[in-house]
């Protein structure tokens, strides 16, 4: 015999992706995506001289357009990643490299 399943037994692919321990890599990359394309938004006073590239293992790439602004926002950069962090809900974001 046959097993049916009610419609409330079956989960959204969201649900999925959001629940299983399989999908974490996932999760992360999406979330460090997020950051990457959002910085502008949450820094635009930042969007002429600096630029998210990329975030691995939580430190954060941004390429600065000189070295003046690298010394300067080098001595920010705790404050740029708990800015972020907070915006987020959660701690995405330890430290910052400069490129």
């Amino acid at each position: 015999m046959a097993k049916y399943h009610s419609r409330s037994s079956f989960k959204s692919l969201s649900e999925i992706i959001n629940e299983e321990k399989q999908f974490s890599n996932l999760r992360e990359t999406t979330k460090n995506y997020d950051v990457v394309e959002k910085f502008e938004i949450i820094f635009p006073e930042l969007k002429i001289i600096a630029q998210a590239k990329k975030i691995e293992k939580k430190v954060l790439f941004l390429k600065v357009e000189n070295s003046v602004w690298k010394s300067e926002l080098n001595l920010r950069k705790n404050i740029i990643a708990e800015r972020l962090n907070k915006a987020f809900g959660e701690e995405l974001i330890k430290t910052i490299k400069f490129l």
